[in-house]
């Protein structure tokens, strides 16, 4: 007899009929309609209602289906949290278990008061996902590119701007910043990730000040999770292996810990255009990450440790380069050691109120030896960040959110442009700063949801500023669904350390000794429709954002500085992006699913006294995405399409507009999947990513002019390998 008790008495029949349905056509044929219900059973319901609903069961599944459907992950939910939640706090701990969702697409969350998107497990995995920068092929708001032709790194453009003003978080906890950023998208290996959480414009102002055009909040896989093991290998056709093993077990009802490996290594010398350079560095990084979980009624605690070691060697290549020529070889080397501790307790005080309060503790500790031909940049960073949050339902319309924080940097930089020096001088530079926030919200129902929030931060090198921000939500019915947000951000510029990868050049480096802290406006609004269409639902989204900036630090190349010169200074003029996007996904038949978006940029910037457009940035871009899943879901299928549009380089002028193509095939076994794919599969790349590549010697040598794919089509292999405790 199959038993489910819920509490709220309005769904007891609901429940029952659940279970009953399920009973009479089987576990493994309805297994994946079951969990479905129960996501829509609790999604989109008010958090006391939430808190009220548990379910238990007893004689209906055998454990090893329900264990499935049902995965504690209290406190750090994929539901509840990241689709649900207006708030983040650590200790929301519902007691209901959440419903593990791979979603083949993005999942633009409904309930949500800002404008963000999802990508899940089953997102991920269309992509091969070997890291975070390549998580995001099938996504039409975020692009990823090229730094330079040198060393491989890749960064991240939102509404049409540089990564430097995405926030990057971990598990809520601003991180992989300042020296990390520069080759960031490649420590978050893809496995390890259990969803991405795209926000756009100006976010909340929970976790401090650097949001300017948007959030990136990354969610890795839980202890409190699967208790099993897993394991993922790929290869590719360039010789780059990776390897990834994870494991979590379950001591206790209360206790978990996991820990996750990551190894990769690229020892091939390819050079594809035959310019004498190596168009991937030879790379090997190990990663490893510890975590420990202690989940109660009341308090929840979760500890992580990691350390990372990353080698990347490029340049010249004595394979291909001209036996000729007399010069010394050209070379880069990036040595990096990077290892991070996180503590994060949340206490529920009251229930019935959603009343809690969190102590989140990160510190991280980054070196960095870097050497561009004869320029040589060490840099060591030491953060340390702590937050403490307060949070209540005043009653089931209004919420109330208190905070304070304290983030400290120091960074011992070393730098020796062209050799110049006999020997690079340590510069150390410090910034502390205190905040204090508060942020309310009211919920009308499902229809209205508005929240402003405000900060208060004092930087003991550029004073004290306030950050405001507004978020509004308006969905009439169950069809529309209309956002708006304003809010303001501010940034501490890093010249060096956050744009090292612009040191693969020639050019002479001036820094401007009284850089201003960054600060910008951003406004946007979005409107979001879910249409029932043929029987199924046609989601379309259309946005505009606008980003102004007051004080900018720019990257002045060839200025008045003069020829083959790079001056990083403060911005004497106007600055800003405007971005329109429109994308919809529908489902074509059964098991097939498509997106298509579009996105006009228009961003311009002030260089020596004249506006115009910003270098490297693509005035356009379209996306298709295709995903077809058999009945029986054993086979799946991916093709995405991306048009990147032109636009112009540092020198004005233009580079053209250019078609990618990847896709990928994947089998499911009953413990392990096989892959296969390919990317680029249209061949398109750069004929001269590296201006005089044959002179690397001479100041008009240059790797950072990148616009396009550096490498050609590129094929893959894998598996994926799961062991479940039963």
């Amino acid at each position: 007899m199959c038993v489910l008790k819920c509490h709220a008495k309005d769904y007891r029949e609901l429940c029952l009929s659940i279970c009953e349905d399920v009973l009479k056509t089987g576990v493994r044929r309805n297994l994946k309609v079951f969990s479905v219900i129960l996501y829509k059973l609790f999604v989109g319901k008010s958090i006391s209602l939430q808190k009220k609903l548990i379910i238990r069961y007893k004689g209906c599944f055998k454990e090893r289906y329900m264990r499935k459907i049902l995965i504690g992950l209290l406190g750090y939910t994929f539901v509840s949290q990241q689709m649900l939640a207006q708030t983040d706090s650590i200790a929301d701990t519902r007691e209901l278990k959440a419903v593990v969702v791979k979603a083949t697409n993005g999942i633009k969350s409904r309930f949500r008061v800002d404008n963000a998107e999802i990508i899940g497990q089953g997102q991920l995995i269309r992509a091969a996902c070997c890291n975070l920068g390549e998580s995001f092929t099938a996504n039409p708001s975020v692009d990823v590119s090229y730094s330079d032709a040198a060393t491989g790194a890749k960064q991240i453009k939102l509404l049409g701007l540089s990564g430097t003003y995405v926030q990057m978080l971990t598990e809520n906890v601003p991180n992989l910043r300042g020296a990390a950023l520069p080759y960031s998208l490649g420590y978050v290996p893809g496995p390890w990730m259990q969803s991405i959480q795209v926000s756009k414009g100006a976010s909340s102002v929970k976790n401090g000040y650097e949001s300017t055009t948007g959030q990136i909040n990354i969610e890795f896989l839980k202890p409190q999770g699967t208790d099993g093991v897993r394991a993922n290998v790929y290869q590719d056709s360039e010789l780059k292996t990776e390897v990834n093993l994870d494991g979590s077990v379950h001591l206790n009802e209360r206790l978990s810990t996991a820990t996750l490996l990551h190894f990769e290594n690229r020892q091939m010398d390819h050079d594809g255009n035959g310019d004498g350079f190596m168009d991937m560095p030879k790379l090997r990084q190990y990663n490893v990450m510890h975590r420990w979980a202690y989940v109660s009624p009341r308090w929840i605690s979760q500890l992580m440790l990691r350390g990372l070691h990353d080698e990347r060697n490029g340049g010249q290549s004595r394979k291909h380069s001209a036996d000729s020529s007399s010069e010394p070889l050209y070379t880069t080397a990036v040595k990096t050691n990077r290892y991070e501790a996180q503590w994060k307790n949340g206490f529920t005080l009251n229930a019935d109120h959603n009343t809690s309060v969190a102590l989140m503790l990160h510190g991280s500790w980054h070196d960095a030896d870097n050497i561009f031909g004869r320029t040589e940049y060490d840099v060591t960073q030491k953060n340390g960040y702590a937050q403490l949050m307060f949070e209540t339902d005043i009653t089931e319309h209004h919420n109330l959110s208190v905070g304070a924080s304290l983030n400290h940097d120091y960074y011992d930089e070393r730098f020796n442009p062209l050799g110049a020096l006999a020997k690079a001088e340590s510069t150390v530079s410090k910034e502390t700063t205190p905040g204090v926030y508060a942020q309310y919200t009211y919920k009308l129902g499902e229809k209205l949801t508005v929240m402003p929030g405000v900060r208060w931060d004092h930087s003991s090198r550029y004073g004290s500023f306030v950050t405001p921000r507004l978020h509004v939500k308006y969905s009439p019915n169950s069809i529309v669904t209309l956002r708006t947000s304003v809010g303001k951000g501010y940034r501490s510029p890093h010249a060096l350390a956050e744009n090292v990868s612009l040191l693969a050049s020639g050019r002479e480096i001036f820094v401007s000794p009284d850089l201003k802290q960054e600060k910008a406006w951003n406004t946007g609004a979005s409107l979001g429709f879910n249409i029932p269409l043929f029987g199924r639902n046609l989601e379309l989204n259309a946005e505009y954002y606008y980003t102004d900036f007051v004080h900018q630090m720019i990257m002045n190349f060839d200025g008045a500085s003069g020829q083959h010169t790079l001056r990083f200074e403060n911005l004497d003029g106007k600055s800003y992006s405007h971005t329109f996007q429109v994308d919809a996904t529908y489902a074509l038949f059964s098991g097939m699913t498509a997106t298509a978006a579009f996105r006009l940029n228009d961003v311009k910037c002030t260089y020596d006294g004249s506006l115009r457009q910003k270098p490297l940035t693509s005035r356009y871009k379209g996306l298709l995405t295709l995903s077809y899943k058999t009945p029986l879901e054993l086979w799946q299928f991916d093709v995405t399409g991306q048009l990147n549009g032109g636009g112009e380089l540092y020198d004005q002028s233009s580079y053209p507009a250019y078609f990618q193509l990847q896709a990928q095939v994947t089998r499911e076994f009953h413990r392990f999947s096989l892959y296969v794919g390919g990317e680029n599969l249209t061949n398109y790349k750069i004929a001269d990513p590296i201006r005089h590549a044959h002179h690397p010697w001479s100041a008009a040598f240059d790797a950072t002019q990148v616009w396009g794919p550096v490498t050609g089509a590129m094929a893959y292999v894998g598996v994926r390998f799961k062991l479940e405790k039963l």
